[in-house]
């Protein structure tokens, strides 16, 4: 029998704490290994104790969960966090936020109505912490050789196709904000809840200064713009164009980018595939199919990941993708359509 998965709970309500102990041993996987009453006390936890994934508040004393998240993140293997909070409700600000520091996930303490939930919180939690420890304590993947060079000749693909995790908010910002719209649809598989598509959306498209739009349940895709799917997806091709398609997410996280970059490969698209930082393995497969019909596939560099799992489990199975800087990644798309 493996040993149970290490995890760190920090909240500033020792009720809490409590609660929240005997939610996550309740089945004999998971093992509450420190506790901390704040996030000032959760960074040191965290090097004393080496959870595989934290469980971390958001208003607390002396440095509240956002601020802690951001700065365990900076640490050298860091464990996954998730959020699980009152404030972190589908769609709020809080939860966008804690995204964006770099957390894997959240939960919200309440219900729809209001109010501690704590039955919700012990159905929700234990698959979620199981996934994003997994995750976690993958890994990233052993580089594969030097990127080979990208050919001087090449037909701009009819799609740009991007995955993200943890980390994703901002590193998406950085692509969007330096390729600028292109003269083909933009799909991302960034994982989230349910939920927060709408809200990330309209962010992001502040920030790149261009439409970015959460994807609706049957999803025309147009050239110079960027859809964000709120749950799985997969790609259709009808008279007129491409079509994007929404189903129900069955995993513990989602969308799927493999399912999204599968999906292209079985119609044949060589859809370009941008694989960022993230917690895992998922969009490796599926750059991999789309590689083998001459996709080209580019990745975030290690360095300036947040975890470099997702984009080094992608050039594992693709060595010859190119790797930049997410920044970097949306200049070169922009030059590939020669809009820049």
């Amino acid at each position: 029998m493996s040993a149970p998965i290490p995890v760190l709970v920090v909240d500033d309500s020792a009720f809490m704490r409590l609660a929240l102990r005997r939610i996550i041993e309740a089945e004999g996987d998971l093992r509450v290994v420190g506790e901390a009453a704040d996030g000032e006390a959760a960074l040191g936890a965290v090097e004393r104790c080496r959870p595989a994934v934290v469980v971390m508040d958001v208003e607390m004393p002396r440095l509240c969960g956002i601020e802690a998240t951001r700065r365990i993140m900076a640490l050298p293997d860091p464990p996954a966090v998730v959020m699980v909070s009152q404030h972190t409700r589908d769609e709020s600000p809080a939860a966008l936020a804690a995204l964006a520091a770099g957390a894997a996930d959240y939960v919200s303490k309440e219900t729809g109505l209001g109010g501690l939930d704590l039955a919700h919180l012990d159905r929700a939690l234990r698959a979620r912490l199981r996934h994003w420890a997994r995750a976690a304590r993958a890994g990233p993947a052993p580089a594969g050789p030097a990127p080979a060079a990208a050919p001087a000749a090449e037909a701009a693909p009819p799609l740009v196709l991007v995955a993200a995790s943890t980390g994703g908010p901002d590193a998406l910002a950085a692509l969007l904000e330096a390729s600028g719209p292109l003269p083909a649809p933009m799909v991302i598989a960034q994982h989230m809840p349910e939920g927060l598509a709408g809200e990330l959306a309209a962010a992001l498209a502040r920030r790149a200064g261009w439409a970015v739009r959460a994807a609706g349940p049957e999803q025309p895709l147009a050239p110079r713009e960027a859809w964000l799917l709120p749950t799985d997806g997969v790609l259709l091709r009808r008279a007129g164009g491409l079509w994007l398609r929404l189903a129900p997410g069955e995993g513990p996280v989602r969308p799927s980018a493999d399912l999204l970059f599968r999906s292209a490969a079985l119609l044949g698209l060589p859809a370009c595939a941008v694989v960022l930082t993230g917690m895992g393995e998922d969009g490796a497969a599926g750059a991999a199919a789309l590689a083998a019909l001459g996709a080209r596939v580019f990745v975030q560099t290690p360095q300036s990941a947040v975890v470099a799992g997702m984009p080094e489990a992608a050039r594992r199975r693709v060595p010859n993708a190119e790797a930049f800087s997410p920044a970097v990644l949306g200049a070169r798309l922009r030059r590939l359509w020669g809009a820049g």
